[in-house]
């Protein structure tokens, strides 16, 4: 199984840790079974930060009359907002919540070029209150495709989520498909749309990055 590069450093640290602490443990507890059951405990914890990290192979979905979901998740969130960051004006919001078990990479969800970018340090409410889209640590990522339309894509942080990664700069090219950041430990990502666009996803679907189609221009 391929893990995600983001993931190196914290799962030799964790590995580290966990080997340490049971080292220490079965020096100073003299009932094994104990001991076993601790072990075991930590083998679990292992196993889930190398599952946290795990990149499963995907033939992504090239199309460039479609809006491809950025994150693997479910659809919490569709509905006409204004947006104040960039466009300053009405989109359509799609809003995509990532429990811990999701795959934590991010897809570009169109061909096109980065128009903007931007990082913003702030707080960690819960990923599915209504002003993390505001008020939580974020990234914001405008993308334009050939026929001129542009989609904002937000990274959002949530309450377990302490980073946010983005491999994005304004002026570069970027291709569907392709992976642009990841989020560590149950986050959000946000989609505004322009308003004439076709949404195929419903509220409750678990959608799948770079796979499932989110809305068609």
């Amino acid at each position: 199984m391929k893990l995600n590069k983001e993931g190196t450093s914290v799962i030799i640290v964790s590995a580290l840790i966990i080997l340490g602490l049971l080292a220490l443990l079965n020096s100073l507890i003299p009932i094994k079974w104990i001991v076993l059951l601790l072990a075991i405990m930590g083998v679990v914890l292992f196993g889930l930060i190398i599952w946290f990290f795990r990149m499963p192979p995907r033939t992504p979905v090239i199309d460039d009359n479609k809006i491809i979901a950025p994150s693997d998740g479910k659809v919490v969130i569709i509905e006409k907002v204004h947006e104040p960051e960039y466009f300053k004006d009405e989109r359509i919001q799609v809003s995509i919540f990532m429990s811990p078990l999701n795959v934590h990479a991010q897809w570009y969800p169109i061909n096109g070029k980065v128009n903007y970018y931007k990082y913003h340090p702030g707080k960690y409410l819960v990923a599915w209150h209504p002003k993390s889209s505001t008020l939580n640590e974020r990234s914001t990522l405008v993308i334009e495709n050939k026929e001129g339309q542009e989609i904002l894509v937000r990274q959002i942080a949530g309450a377990v989520a302490r980073r946010i990664v983005t491999y994005s700069k304004e002026g570069e090219s970027c291709k569907q498909g392709e992976e642009f950041g990841f989020i560590k430990f149950g986050s959000r990502i946000d989609l505004f749309l322009p308003l004439n666009s076709k949404i195929v996803a419903q509220l409750q679907d678990k959608v799948q990055g770079s796979l499932t189609t989110i809305a068609e221009f």
